[in-house]
């Protein structure tokens, strides 16, 4: 920790002399000309025990520069935003979890670009291409990449694949002759729980793009995204039907489809656990782990693999979600805070508290404190392509709509064809 306070007190002197230097100003609409001397505030969806680890990771920068972070924390962050904005109360800074939330904002002129404060080379250093681009739109970037979820994980019991001499798969071919190995031993392979309130099949589209990566690319799976295919084009057709293999074999799924479309998702990896397990393997992302069963040691009990690809010649990619801060208010006060999260002080500090993912290119593996987590950031700092969630990137009425509901409709039993016709009829003009 000394080490990192050393190097916060040389980067934050720097960065308060160049927001000085600059003078809080800017050339757009999202100047503000209302900010608070010597504070900075922040909106954002993290609450909680998330919110005490991330107001930890801001504390340093509070006390070498005295700004005031205040941060506030809403479940409702995508319906506040908005309002708060188009009533002239726009937050300095606001913490995204979807990027296209972010670009809506920058398109019609009301973000700052963080390249009229902070080098190119600056945030090339800090991180790869891929997460740049995500945040770019016209051309700017306007987003600093905070966390990182990896969701191309399969979670399995190695005390369970030990006992009944199973190994982990390294190809889809290998995965699906594993499950057919546990059904022979009369048991479930896979956890599948798809139920989520409101947000009732989101799991479902995560498998579903994972597959698209897998069997179709990740061109197709820009131009999926872009709806520069339609939503019921075959290669999506194929990636509904491969899932289906899966989650429409009730010798495959614990409690069959019925189970699938019923179980809570947090509850669904509970039955790898357990002298007598009822399901062996459950595709998540790194976030499920905090939903395990308390008495679950993650080092012994748990362990993790990639999804396997199903096509060579697109490797194994890795589909990611994130949180990523933008920039409404043009202070110096923000400018300070957006150049210390591109440093990697903010995200080791995190990292050290654990249940933490960083996309940040400098942030060491030694940062983590534990094997499960230290793989978890090797598979994303490794990863030759990575996409983020498609569902968080097309238009809400389809991806947080549509897709959604059709996923469950296609595993109550709908026809495949009848289900990718309806979404594409829901896409916006």
């Amino acid at each position: 920790m000394a080490q990192l306070r050393a190097r916060l007190s040389l980067v934050i002197a720097a960065l308060v002399t160049l927001s000085a230097c600059n003078g809080g100003g800017g050339d757009g609409a999202s100047t503000s000309t209302e900010s608070n001397e010597n504070t900075v505030t922040i909106l954002g969806v993290i609450v909680g025990e998330q919110q005490e680890k991330l107001e930890a990771a801001l504390q340093p920068f509070e006390e070498e520069t005295g700004i005031d972070v205040i941060y506030e924390g809403t479940d409702s962050f995508a319906t506040l935003l908005p309002v708060r904005v188009e009533s002239g109360d726009a937050p300095d800074i606001a913490m995204f979890p979807q990027p296209g939330l972010m670009a809506s904002f920058a398109e019609a002129g009301q973000m700052v670009p963080i390249t009229e404060f902070m080098d190119q080379a600056t945030l090339s250093a800090a991180y790869p291409e891929t997460w740049l681009s995500l945040g770019t739109f016209d051309n700017s970037i306007y987003g600093v990449w905070y966390r990182a979820s990896v969701k191309s994980l399969v979670w399995y019991n190695p005390k369970a694949f030990e006992a009944q001499g199973w190994t982990v798969p390294t190809t889809w071919d290998e995965m699906m002759a594993l499950s057919d190995q546990i059904v022979a031993a009369d048991v479930n392979p896979w956890c599948v729980g798809l139920e989520s309130g409101d947000a009732t099949g989101w799991p479902g589209t995560d498998w579903i793009e994972d597959i698209m990566l897998r069997t179709a690319g990740p061109d197709v799976y820009d131009q999926w995204l872009n709806h520069e295919i339609p939503f019921n084009d075959a290669t999506v057709q194929t990636a509904f039907e491969e899932f289906g293999k899966i989650v429409l074999n009730d010798v495959y799924v614990f409690g069959g489809t019925t189970g699938a479309i019923s179980t809570p998702f947090g509850d669904a990896p509970q039955g790898m656990f357990g002298d007598t397990p009822t399901c062996y393997m459950h595709r998540q992302a790194n976030f499920i782990a905090s939903f395990f069963p308390e008495e679950v040691d993650l080092a012994e009990d748990v362990d993790i693999f990639l999804l396997p690809g199903i096509d060579p010649a697109y490797g194994t990619p890795v589909l990611v979600a994130g949180d990523v801060f933008g920039m409404f208010n043009n202070t110096p006060e923000a400018q300070a805070l957006m150049q210390y999260l591109a440093t990697p002080t903010p995200h080791e500090i995190w990292a050290g508290l654990g249940g933490f993912l960083s996309p940040h290119k400098q942030v060491s593996l030694e940062a983590y404190p534990d094997a499960l987590s230290k793989k978890q950031a090797e598979f994303l700092s490794t990863a030759e392509t990575v996409r983020f969630d498609g569902s968080d990137m097309m238009p809400g009425a389809v991806g947080t709509g549509t897709f959604w509901s059709g996923v469950i409709d296609y595993v109550a039993g709908t026809p495949v064809e009848e289900v990718l016709d309806s979404i594409e009829a829901s896409w916006p003009e």
